[in-house]
């Protein structure tokens, strides 16, 4: 008896002591909670909501250093590049589907033109021959017209775009983070996110009607999708103008070289690149839509004389009509020019970078020099010995990357 009444007492102060351990931790975590905020909400909320909305990691920044509104702005023009990234890679891989879906769809109504002009020459007279010889020429005349746009648009130059600025859009975003992360951002860092964003729009606009990037220009340039580079001083805890900023007379002879390596070999290479695959394009976008008209002018006059040369057109125009399509389109082109006008532009701001810092007189305002040179090298594929070479030889390219 007693045994069990010093069981019972045991297993009450066990219920209790449990008891009091889960209310202690109900207690604790309450006090833990988030608590509900009905004025403006923190720094951090707009952090881990925008890492939640955008699924790209943000770097966290102490608000005791900066502007608090500085910091606000800086997350709002992240959220926005990050969604106009979102928009630029579903926006390209509907393009990219528009060039594929056309291309087979305009293949497919040429042969099957050319197969109804061929079967109309051995048909008699009557109902067939004519269904045939009106289908066939209906065909044609609806590829020509969907060449037509197809060949005005270029949807596989458009797709190329759109990854372009998507690409683009996301280096800003991590741009923007390092900016929050490393130094102390103000108003000039807000501006400049702006201004790049807008330039970015500027560039590659998603709209088809008005907007839309020359498809055939007179003159091949570079692409540009930068504002005008200004000097700022970017310095870097520690730092100390009086050493120069990590630049000395050796490093400015240097990029000078560099930037000459530029312009007679990358740019140039590719420019003359350009230059070539827009008349490559201009011809066969021109010569698609000449030979279905040529194709239905051919299986239009089928029966109409005893001559076979209506036959001969509307086949074999038809099957060249294929070909030219398949190269034009399949072959994507287009894609191919907008390549080539894009890494054009890609040398062009090295080279405005380069030139932005070397001819700011005051060191203290160039961006590092030792930083400068490393994002030099990495962004042409070559080491810091590499890069140093490279200015003393003209005999190659600067670029190891493309």
């Amino acid at each position: 008896m007693a045994g069990l009444e010093v069981s019972s007492s045991l297993l009450f102060s066990k219920s209790n002591l449990s008891s009091s351990c889960r209310r202690r931790r109900i207690v604790g975590m309450t006090l833990t909670a988030p608590r509900v905020r009905l004025g403006p909400v923190s720094l951090l909320d707009v952090t881990e909501e925008l890492e939640k909305r955008t699924g790209y990691p943000i770097a966290r920044h102490s608000t005791e250093s900066s502007d608090p509104k500085v910091i606000a702005k800086l997350y709002a023009i992240m959220e926005a590049v990050a969604d106009r990234v979102e928009m630029h890679n579903n926006i390209g891989a509907q393009r990219d589907n528009w060039n594929r879906l056309l291309s087979a769809s305009i293949n497919a109504m040429t042969l099957t033109g050319a197969t109804m002009a061929g079967l109309a020459a051995t048909v008699a007279e009557g109902a067939p021959f004519m269904a045939l010889k009106i289908s066939s020429t209906v065909l044609y005349v609806a590829a020509t017209g969907l060449l037509l746009v197809m060949n005005k648009n270029q949807p596989s130059q458009l797709a190329e775009e759109q990854r372009n600025a998507a690409r683009l859009f996301k280096n800003l975003y991590f741009r923007i983070q390092t900016t929050l992360s490393v130094g102390k951002p103000d108003i000039s860092d807000v501006n400049e996110a702006m201004e790049n964003v807008l330039a970015l729009d500027k560039a590659y606009p998603l709209p088809l009607m008005d907007s839309m990037i020359e498809k055939f220009p007179s003159e091949v340039e570079p692409a540009r999708w930068w504002p005008k580079q200004r000097q700022k001083q970017v310095l870097f805890p520690g730092e100390n103008i009086e050493r120069n900023n990590g630049w000395n007379r050796k490093l400015e002879e240097e990029m000078k070289q560099v930037v000459g390596l530029l312009k007679k070999k990358d740019l140039a290479e590719y420019i003359d690149l350009g230059n070539k695959a827009l008349k490559l394009n201009k011809m066969l976008a021109i010569s698609g839509p000449l030979l279905t008209l040529l194709g239905a002018l051919g299986s239009s006059c089928v029966g109409t004389t005893h001559c076979s040369w209506p036959v001969m057109i509307g086949v074999v125009a038809g099957a060249m009509a294929t070909v030219v399509n398949s190269v034009e389109h399949g072959g994507q082109v287009g894609m191919v020019f907008e390549m080539y006008r894009g890494n054009a532009g890609f040398f062009k701001l090295i080279e405005e970078n380069i030139m932005s810092n070397v001819s700011e007189k005051d060191v203290g305002r160039r961006e590092n020099g030792e930083i400068l040179e490393m994002k030099l090298a990495l962004q042409l594929g070559r080491s810091l010995s590499e890069l140093k070479q490279l200015a003393e030889t003209t005999q190659e390219s600067a670029s190891k990357l493309f």
